[in-house]
């Protein structure tokens, strides 16, 4: 109730409802955790696919980045674009019955492609947290970087979401002025995506983790590498380095979502020696997309592209292992499928 009140109030409002204490994250599932993601919201367009979601009764809604379209900075701006996002009727539902945890990408950090070098980083930070309804007092409002995990627990087993900063420590990326690409990936060992600090915590968190799946949240692209755009591609040592953590730690069921780039894919890799194949589940846009789309390199898809507004529903079954993704359109339409058994 407290969360619909938040959302109900003036714009003024926002920022005293962040006192209240976070929804627990103690969500009741039997043998099926149920999780809901999307990216690229604006504020400004409707979202006809709120009422979708709720119709497929998530236990967690994630945002994937790009929550709201607030850049180039402005603090009141910003304030009053996650006021407006709060009050959408549908959201509001949806506040009531599902768990809503999330990452920030560049229009909601408030620098369009930015990175480290982003003078308001701060402050948007805890206007971030403001909008997920974070207490004052919260350890998360103290450190730098948004990156925090949530594990759900169940007779049956448990489930780890680990949601990552990708923008707050981020090096500065290369410009391709060879081709028509945006950016070209940096010269390998050359800069960092994550920051050092968030790389200790994410080893931590694997190493740890006694979870039967880990779902790893990245407002880009992991796995999907040709584009030219945002990607940890852009930083080849760092998923390297990802890929070396994944096997190492035995983390089980590791998934990454992912979003960003105004298209839904697929994209899949076999990690040598880990035993199971690793999917990067790329669910976007949800006001917008890439309807122009026609095509692009992407050596791990699975599947196909799709270019319409939809969203990403994420199945993990912990008692039979089997995880069903998909990605679902307006009017609740299936898109596409894909079935995996770890």
């Amino acid at each position: 109730m407290l969360r619909l009140i938040c959302a109900l109030g003036a714009l003024t409002l926002l920022s005293g409802c962040s006192s209240a204490k976070q929804k627990s994250s103690k969500v009741k599932f039997d043998k099926e955790l149920v999780i809901a993601f999307g990216s690229c919201d604006n504020q400004k367009i409707e979202n006809l696919l709120w009422d979708d979601v709720l119709k497929n009764n998530p236990d967690v809604w994630i945002w994937g980045g790009d929550n709201i379209y607030s850049d180039p900075y402005n603090k009141y701006k910003m304030i009053g674009d996650y006021d407006t996002q709060l009050r959408g009727d549908d959201y509001r539902e949806l506040m009531k019955s599902t768990e809503i945890i999330g990452v920030w990408d560049d229009h909601d950090y408030g620098l369009n492609d930015g990175g480290v070098e982003f003078e308001h980083k701060k402050e948007s930070e805890q206007l971030f947290y403001d909008f997920f309804n974070e207490p004052k007092n919260s350890a998360l409002r103290k450190r730098e970087g948004t990156y925090s995990s949530r594990t759900y627990t169940s007779n049956a087993g448990s489930v780890k979401i680990i949601l990552l900063d990708t923008r707050y420590f981020r090096s500065p990326l290369t410009k391709d002025f060879g081709s028509s690409k945006r950016y070209m990936p940096n010269a390998y060992g050359d800069g960092t995506l994550l920051g050092a600090e968030q790389w200790k915590w994410l080893e931590q968190e694997l190493i740890s983790s006694k979870a039967d799946f880990n779902v790893i949240v990245s407002s880009i692209q992991v796995l999907s590498n040709k584009h030219g755009y945002e990607m940890w591609g852009n930083f080849p040592h760092e998923v390297d380095k990802l890929f070396n953590l994944i096997t190492t730690s035995r983390a089980k069921g590791v998934i990454f979502l992912s979003g960003d780039r105004h298209i839904s894919e697929f994209s899949k890799i076999n990690i040598n020696g880990l035993g199971y194949p690793v999917y990067d589940f790329t669910s976007s846009g949800l006001t917008h997309s890439y309807e122009k789309f026609n095509g692009e390199e992407n050596p791990f898809r699975e599947g196909k592209v799709i270019k319409q507004r939809s969203f990403g529903l994420l199945k993990l079954n912990l008692e039979t292992r089997k995880v069903k993704m998909q990605m679902v359109g307006d009017g609740n339409i299936l898109l596409q499928e894909l079935d995996q058994v770890y």
